[in-house]
């Protein structure tokens, strides 16, 4: 028998941009000040990070590989 686990759930990532929303939206607090950037930065900051480490790496790795010939 296999145990399949099927993920409904909305996510860290997702639950805190509804956090987010809703307080800009609902004008609560200090994210009722906050550009519209950082409420959807759950959207966009990990692709930022990501692409991020991806090119570092290969900086690095470039920078190796002209080193070790």
């Amino acid at each position: 028998m296999s145990k399949e686990k099927n993920s409904t759930g909305v996510g860290l990532l997702g639950g805190l941009l509804l956090v987010f929303l809703f307080l800009k939206l609902g004008q609560f607090g200090v994210v009722a000040n906050w550009s519209w950037w950082w409420v959807l930065a759950p959207v966009w900051a990990p692709w930022v990070i990501a692409v991020t480490v991806l090119g570092i790496t290969a900086l690095v790795n470039e920078i190796n590989n002209k080193l070790n010939r």
